[in-house]
């Protein structure tokens, strides 16, 4: 079997919805999800892993109690496991996050914006 290149810009063309990400490749026990972010998420942690956020447009920040890390594109965060934390972006922006297969996007936080975490486009 040959591996196809996945086109990002195409994969992001196919949804509009914010703070749904949508799973679009998988490497071992990770996944690879893009999200659109704007606006602000809730507060959460994910208590048994770190989360990396790829910041691949626009700009979006990443506060934490004592502070707050602004990433931009071409730039990447990783949130330690445990570490509570809310995603913020003013305007609209398109993230890659790799984390392990079933992390749900709002941690221990149940809220409204609780995303299925094995929706693949």
């Amino acid at each position: 079997m040959i591996p196809e290149s996945i086109n990002l810009a195409q994969k992001l063309s196919r949804f509009d919805a914010t703070w749904a990400p949508k799973v679009i490749a998988a490497l071992n026990d990770y996944q690879l999800k893009l999200v659109k972010l704007e606006g602000e998420f809730v507060w959460h942690s994910h208590d048994e892993t770190d989360e990396l956020f790829v910041c691949l447009e626009g700009e979006f920040d990443i506060e934490f109690r004592d502070g707050t890390t602004t990433v931009k594109a071409g730039e990447l965060c990783v949130v330690p496991r445990g570490v509570e934390h809310r995603p913020v972006a003013r305007e609209r922006c398109h993230v890659l996050i790799i984390e392990p297969t079933g992390v749900v996007n709002t941690g221990d936080a149940d809220t409204d914006r609780t995303a299925p975490n094995d929706e693949w486009i």
